[in-house]
């Protein structure tokens, strides 16, 4: 049973009230995500509306009101109004005036409907009132929605032609909201599938790492690769790695740690640096990401032998990665703070040494005895600083 909106905290913001009287109430309706997962009880964060004015027009009447503005997506007639309780993103109704599956040329229009007509999922499709809060539904998304199935408006395929990436944001909203599966959308998905790779590959890892943040992303993954879906955007996925997934994301249930998209990326993968590089290389992931992935490619059964050494000399996210996807008990991580190396080169000069590679060489095979020896205290490293200078 669907919440009463009125129940949903981000209903009562001052600032949306105040955005809602600078626009004028009949001109403005709250839409999509916010209005869904308010229906649903769940927690909202942003807040989108729709308007029948135009953007010029949206920002003269924000100024008029002292509220500023950023034109964020005026192209295509979108302003964010920037509110002491949070952004919200002020959109002109729209229509379509082509679509080449990837992008849109659109015109502004001032019918609710013709608007709700161009998204792209009928329980996306749902604007109230700010007055009254009111739901227009002209789509039966609150019935999906009820439903908790994921519908796209008019026939799939259609959708899909106007953006192939609603492939990948079905998946990802029957992962996150579905329960009822919806036949028409999952033969469109299959059959259109290899329009996928039209697309950039920044939306299509966008789409990807969302989808794997999830908390249950096993059972649509599968599906996906049934389909033939993931086999598009992820070649190198087999059953085999989806199984171990699925063991991943039990063990991270079971660790009480929270799930992570590149983790689950790793995952999907073989384990392969020299794969996952290609990978995070095509689907233009950061810097900090690609390391992240390749890292956990590197994972190998030694890995668990020596839980400290190993997070002291790759670090800690890099560890835990490693050691989760291994399947290993991270406890003994939880509160474990990586000591400093104490020992510096200007001691082993200090000692007669030469300064140059002998001295990093003896201060490198002095840390990793330090290391294997469980980081003991500041006498024991002396003692072992004295071995290495006498074998020399």
């Amino acid at each position: 049973m669907l919440r009463d909106l009125a129940e949903a905290e981000w209903t009562r913001r001052e600032g949306l009230a105040r955005l809602a009287a600078a626009l004028g109430p009949a001109n403005i309706r709250w839409v999509g995500g916010a209005v869904r997962d308010g229906l649903l009880g769940m927690a909202v964060h942003d807040v989108d509306c729709a308007t029948r004015l135009r953007p010029d027009e949206v920002i003269a009447a924000c100024q008029r009101a002292d509220i500023r503005t950023a034109p964020t997506g005026i192209e295509h007639g979108t302003i964010t109004a920037i509110l002491a309780d949070g952004p919200v993103e002020v959109t002109t109704l729209r229509r379509d005036v082509a679509t080449d599956g990837r992008r849109a040329t659109i015109a502004f229009a001032q019918d609710w409907r013709e608007d709700a007509a161009r998204r792209d999922f009928t329980i996306n499709a749902l604007y109230a009132d700010p007055a009254t809060l009111e739901v227009s539904d002209y789509f039966g998304g609150l019935e999906d929605l009820a439903a908790r199935r994921v519908r796209f408006i008019g026939r799939a395929e259609d959708r899909i032609a106007e953006d192939h990436l609603r492939i990948l944001r079905y998946y990802r909203f029957q992962a996150r909201f579905g329960a009822a599966l919806d036949d028409a959308a999952e033969h469109a998905c299959a059959a259109l599938a290899h329009t996928l790779k039209g697309l950039s590959r920044e939306r299509i890892a966008a789409e990807l790492l969302a989808l794997l943040a999830l908390p249950s992303p096993l059972s649509t993954l599968m599906r996906m690769h049934q389909h033939g879906v993931l086999g598009v955007i992820l070649p190198e996925t087999s059953s085999h790695e989806l199984m171990a997934l699925a063991g991943l994301i039990a063990h991270e249930a079971a660790q009480g740690v929270d799930s992570d998209p590149i983790r689950r990326l790793a995952a999907l993968l073989p384990v392969s640096p020299e794969t996952a590089d290609v990978v995070a290389a095509r689907l233009r992931l950061s810097k900090a990401q690609r390391a992240r992935l390749v890292n956990a490619a590197a994972r190998q059964p030694a890995d668990t032998a020596n839980l400290h050494a190993l997070a002291y000399e790759i670090g800690m996210p890099h560890a835990l990665d490693r050691l989760l996807l291994l399947g290993a008990d991270t406890q003994a991580l939880r509160e474990w703070q990586s000591p400093v190396f104490p020992l510096k080169g200007g001691q082993i000069v200090a000692r007669g040494v030469t300064a140059g590679p002998e001295v990093a060489r003896i201060l490198k095979a002095v840390e990793a005895r330090w290391v294997a020896e469980g980081f003991p205290a500041d006498e024991r490293i002396e003692q072992i600083l004295s071995e290495e200078l006498t074998s020399i």
